[in-house]
């Protein structure tokens, strides 16, 4: 297909999706929405409709198509969804530009978002139109909504099924901030569409997104201010292996602002709205204003109201189940109390004939929980048996420097169960690998990372695990893999690890539960044992 590569910078639109119109943009939309797309002549009926590109549907259509059904596959924007368009792609590749510069090498950084920009299109082919037109699937780029229980409609033409599988994903969600409609805040699907690093940044929300960005952004040289309601970063998370993080990014120079609300914006003059301004206009600077978080420590009588300017402003405050103008009603498939998918544990909703998979589904909203997530509803929706959400082990990891990785129960969530638990911690710095690379580091920093392991009291059975460290989220996967095949810490301590790697902590939790066993009655009969064995 012929795209020209050099037309003037204006905005390129691709279905709902408005990009920066760059060489490497344009090699995007040819791939994954083309402008002269047509649209296939339907079948008469298929086994499977999807209903949005993104991984979970990309994945349900070739697994799908791949067993022999009939599939078409629904996008109203661009495929690949958030993870290769919005999110893990564009994300990983400016935070690998930006640990070559905490490593003290220049970076230009109008070149690190055209390199993104670049990587996120040289991976685009795997999830084009073409590619899954030649799968088998009849690939339809328009706007889908249910018209009944068993048809959508994709503009004009319409689709009848005998399964469907909502795939529809997330959307940033805007949080209720005075004066947030008159700026132009930045998400994170507008976010890699700037051309160079804003001088200064505030970052709204200091969850994964939020941390990865202001980090990343702060080693590129961006004045960078994080600000959480909670208090501390990553409330979700370990509070230990948060505060690890969080001193992390002090040291890179991240001005963090926890317990605090964002309690207005203000834009320093007329702008225009949208996270790309027409004709590359610069937006105008914003002036945040924040707030002690009420019930936090620094919500005293005395507590004053502070503000600060800044060249752009990031909500990283989360995202919300997309199921506006679906045709849902029409379909059948209802909302439960809180407006998310009433689903079953096998992600069916209320139309028995449709399930729901990826981010419009679950919680978990990962790349990797989506694809597991179509995996199960492929087998659910077309084949005999059931399996259920229960059985999917879903880990994650933050990406910051250092990483924080986790999987199953925390202490808290073993308590909301009624759960007792036992608890082991390996740091990374008593490790030898770790000792023989310290003083190595980029800032000096001593490793305050560790692995803590969390097991049901009494028993050898790993319920749940933290990993904060470099590369926690390569070494997450033993831990899970362990918890997915009932191996205890038994195992792990049994299991010959490499040395020296930082994979030998996984190890040493399993020596800790050992040691833990060695009761003083354990200890008793062992002697006797010991005793007994030197008459022969």
């Amino acid at each position: 297909m012929n795209v020209d590569r050099n037309r003037p910078s204006t905005d390129l639109v691709a279905g709902p999706t408005r990009l920066r119109d760059t060489p490497e943009n344009r090699d995007l939309v040819a791939s994954l929405h083309p402008t002269d797309w047509l649209n296939p002549t339907p079948a008469d009926r298929y086994d499977m409709v999807v209903l949005g590109g993104g991984v979970a549907g990309l994945v349900a259509s070739a697994v799908a198509a791949g067993l022999g059904a009939r599939v078409a596959l629904v996008e109203r924007a661009l495929l690949g969804g958030d993870c290769l368009n919005h999110g893990c792609v564009p994300s990983k590749a400016l935070l690998a530009s930006a640990a070559i510069a905490a490593r003290g090498r220049p970076v230009d950084g109008a070149a690190v978002f055209t390199r993104l920009r670049r990587i996120r299109a040289e991976i685009a082919p795997h999830d084009s139109a073409q590619r899954f037109t030649e799968l088998g699937i009849d690939v339809f780029l328009g706007t889908g909504a249910f018209t009944g229980p068993d048809q959508l409609r994709v503009d004009q033409t319409v689709l009848r099924f005998r399964r469907a599988v909502l795939a529809t994903g997330a959307a940033p969600w805007a949080p209720p901030i005075p004066g947030l409609e008159s700026v132009s805040a930045l998400t994170n699907e507008s976010l890699f569409e700037l051309e160079r690093p804003p001088a200064s940044l505030a970052v709204i929300g200091a969850g994964a997104v939020g941390c990865e960005i202001a980090q990343a952004m702060q080693r590129l040289g961006c004045a960078v201010t994080l600000f959480e309601s909670a208090a501390s970063i990553l409330p979700l998370e370990d509070p230990d292996a948060a505060s690890v993080v969080e001193a992390a990014l002090r040291r890179d120079g991240v001005r963090i602002e926890t317990g605090t609300r964002v309690s207005g914006l203000r834009a320093l003059g007329s702008e225009s709205a949208g996270g790309v301004a027409p004709n590359n206009a610069a937006p105008a600077p914003v002036v945040v204003r924040w707030t002690p978080s009420e019930g936090t420590p620094k919500a005293t009588p005395s507590a004053s109201t502070e503000e600060a300017t800044y060249e752009r402003v990031l909500l990283a405050t989360g995202r919300r189940a997309r199921l506006s103008g679906l045709g849902l009603d029409q379909a059948g498939v209802a909302l439960d109390e809180r407006g998310a998918l009433k689903l079953d544990a096998g992600l069916r909703t209320t139309n028995r004939r449709i399930y729901a998979a990826g981010d419009v589904a679950l919680a978990e909203r990962f790349t990797h929980a989506a694809d597991a997530s179509a995996r199960m509803v492929v087998r659910n929706a077309l084949f005999p048996g059931r399996s259920s959400r229960a059985r999917l082990r879903i880990p994650h990891c933050t990406y910051t420097d250092p990483e924080l990785a986790h999987v199953g129960r925390t202490p808290a969530s073993a308590a909301r169960e009624g759960m007792a638990i036992d608890t082991f911690d390996q740091p990374f710095a008593a490790l030898d690998r770790v000792k023989v690379e310290q003083g190595e580091a980029e800032d000096g920093a001593v490793d305050a990372g560790f692995v803590r392991v969390h097991v049901a009291r009494g028993r050898d059975r790993i319920v749940g695990g933290t990993i904060v460290g470099r590369h926690a989220g390569e070494l997450i996967g033993e831990l899970t893999l362990a918890m997915e095949h009932d191996v205890g810490l038994s195992g792990l301590s049994a299991l010959i690890h490499p040395y020296p790697t930082r994979s030998e902590a996984l190890r040493k939790v399993g020596d800790a539960w050992q040691r833990a066993r060695f009761t003083p009655r354990a200890a008793r009969w062992v002697a006797r044992w010991l005793r007994l064995s030197r008459r022969w």
